[in-house]
C-alpha cells in the first residue's frame, strides 16, 4: 500500500468516526418549533372538541385554534444541527424542558394536570362571562379524610353549616375557620337528590388548628349544563383562552370571530384574566400555516411576539377574557382592536 491510500485512509477515519457519532450519539438539547393546531369550535375523532350538552348551543362557522409546541427530544447530532438550520425550530438545553431532578413521566404528568386545570378554569371563566349559573362540585376526597365514605365525586355542595356554597372558597372560609373536631353539616345533592351528612372535621394536614374536609372542591357549569373537552395528548396550561372563548361562542347568540380563521394562545384563570406561556414564536408561526388570519397574544407575550410576526398574521393584544371577547366584536365590526407593539 503505497503512502498516499495510506494517508487518505488516516484522513478518512475521524470524517467516519464524526459520521458515525453525529448519527447516532445524542445531544442534551431538545428541538422546539411549531405544533399541532386545533379548532376549538370543531370535531376530532367525530367528537366536538368543546362538547356542551344541556343547554342550546349556537351555530358557529368559523375557527378559533388553540396552538402547540412540539417538543422533539433524544436528537442525534446531525437531527439537533438539521433543526437549527431549518429557522423553524429552537434549540434548548434539555434541562430546560425536562429537568434531570425529576423523571419524564412526572413532567408529563405535570403537563397533564395543567392542562386539566386549564379546562376547568376555561369553564368558570367562561360561565362568568355569561352571567351563568355555576355549582360547586366535590372534585376529590381523601381517603384519609372525614368526609371518606360520606362524599363521592360529583356531588354538589349546598351549604356548608348553613352558609350557602357559591365558589369553592366559600367551603375553604367556612371549614378553616373551624376548629378540628367540630362537626359540621353539609347539605349536598347526589343524583337530583338533596341530603345532609354531619362531619367531624380533622385537622388540616398544613395547619393543624384549622379544621380540614378532605375533599377538594370544584366550580362547574350548574346542571343540567354539562361541558366536556374531548382533547387528549396535548399538556399544559396554554389552551385555556381558547376553551373559554370557544364557550362563550357555542353559549350565546351570533359569532364572535365572524366567520374568520382566529387563533391564539394563553392560560387563564377562574376570573378571565389571561396569562403568558412559552413558544409564543412557534404557536403563531404554526397558526398563520394553518390558515389563521388573526392571532390572540397575552399581553405579558407582546414584545417576544411583535419582534417575529409572520406574514400575514395580525396580532391583538389580549388581558382577559372579556378583553378578548370585546377584541373579537370590535374587529367583526370593522372598528380596531388593541394590538402588540
Amino acid at each position: 500500500m503505497n503512502r498516499r491510500i495510506i494517508t487518505l485512509l488516516v484522513a478518512l477515519v475521524p470524517v467516519v468516526l464524526f459520521g458515525v457519532i453525529g448519527s447516532v450519539a445524542t445531544v442534551p438539547f431538545v428541538a422546539l418549533g411549531p405544533g399541532p393546531t386545533v379548532d376549538t369550535l370543531g370535531e376530532v375523532d367525530g367528537e366536538d372538541v368543546v362538547e356542551v350538552t344541556g343547554a342550546e348551543v349556537d351555530r358557529t362557522s368559523g375557527h378559533l385554534n388553540m396552538t402547540t409546541v412540539a417538543v422533539r427530544d433524544g436528537l442525534t447530532l446531525f437531527e439537533a444541527l438539521g433543526f437549527w438550520v431549518s429557522g423553524r425550530h429552537g434549540i434548548v438545553p434539555r434541562a430546560e424542558v425536562y429537568p434531570p431532578e425529576i423523571s419524564r413521566e412526572e413532567v408529563d404528568r405535570s403537563n397533564e394536570m395543567e392542562f386539566a386545570n386549564s379546562e376547568s378554569n376555561a369553564e368558570v371563566a367562561a360561565m362568568h362571562q355569561l352571567n351563568l349559573p355555576t355549582a360547586v362540585l366535590v372534585h376529590e376526597v381523601s381517603d384519609q379524610g372525614p368526609s371518606h365514605d360520606v362524599l363521592r365525586p360529583d356531588d354538589q355542595l349546598i351549604s356548608v353549616n348553613g352558609k350557602p356554597v357559591a365558589s369553592t372558597q366559600d367551603v375553604v372560609t367556612e371549614v378553616s375557620s373551624r376548629a378540628p373536631g367540630t362537626v359540621v353539616t353539609v347539605v349536598y345533592r347526589r343524583d337530583g337528590a338533596e341530603q345532609t351528612a354531619n362531619i367531624a372535621l380533622a385537622a388540616r394536614p398544613d395547619d393543624a388548628a384549622k379544621g380540614y374536609l378532605g375533599l377538594t372542591p370544584t366550580e362547574s357549569a350548574a346542571p343540567p349544563m354539562e361541558i366536556t373537552f374531548n382533547l387528549a395528548d396535548i399538556g399544559g396550561p396554554s389552551a385555556g383562552l381558547m376553551f373559554s372563548l370557544a364557550l362563550v361562542e357555542k353559549l350565546s347568540p351570533g359569532e364572535l370571530d365572524s366567520g374568520s380563521f382566529v387563533a391564539g394562545t394563553g392560560s387563564i384563570d377562574e376570573d378571565g384574566k389571561v396569562g403568558a406561556i412559552g413558544g409564543i414564536q412557534y404557536k403563531m408561526m404554526a397558526a398563520r400555516e394553518a390558515g389563521a388570519e388573526t392571532f390572540l397574544v397575552p399581553a405579558g407575550n407582546c414584545n417576544e411576539a411583535s419582534q417575529r410576526i409572520p406574514d400575514g398574521l395580525r396580532l391583538v393584544r389580549v388581558e382577559t377574557l372579556a378583553g378578548a371577547v370585546q377584541a373579537l366584536e370590535d374587529l367583526g365590526a370593522g372598528r380596531e382592536a388593541p394590538a402588540c407593539g
